[in-house]
């Protein structure tokens, strides 16, 4: 299965694929950010144990997750001005179905982008377990 498909122009054709990409990574990176951080927490047997493996680990997956959440927006928001990016994308032809999937992909990547931001906020403002 292909997640691209090439235009003859060189541009990649977007399916529901590169559009779910985007939240993917932040469900993704959003599970593994609470799931570590209560199995480091969870034997309540130290409370007060500082949280900096868990700093450390959540924080390269947020980096990681951003680094990726913005190749694909910038990926979109370039094929979509490329591709003439001016509204309103309501017609019903295969260049106005693609220009509207290239800006929700622009638009589910921003909103992912900051989500992932404010799911990593807790590790580091929390001082312990408690």
């Amino acid at each position: 299965m292909r997640l691209l498909r090439f235009h003859p122009d060189r541009q990649t054709r977007d399916t529901l694929w590169t559009l779910i990409a985007s939240p993917t990574i932040w469900a993704l990176h959003f599970l593994f950010s609470y799931v570590f951080a209560a199995s480091v927490c969870a034997p309540n047997e130290a409370i007060t144990r500082t949280l900096g493996t868990v700093r450390l680990a959540v924080g390269g997956a947020t980096l990681l997750a951003l680094v990726l959440i913005a190749l694909i927006g910038w990926r979109a928001y370039r094929e979509w001005r490329h591709n003439g990016g001016r509204f309103p994308h309501d017609g019903n032809t295969a260049e106005e179905r693609e220009r509207f999937m290239e800006f929700s992909s622009v638009l589910l990547a921003g909103l992912s982008f900051v989500a992932v931001a404010f799911v990593a906020l807790p590790v580091f403002l929390i001082a312990d377990c408690r």
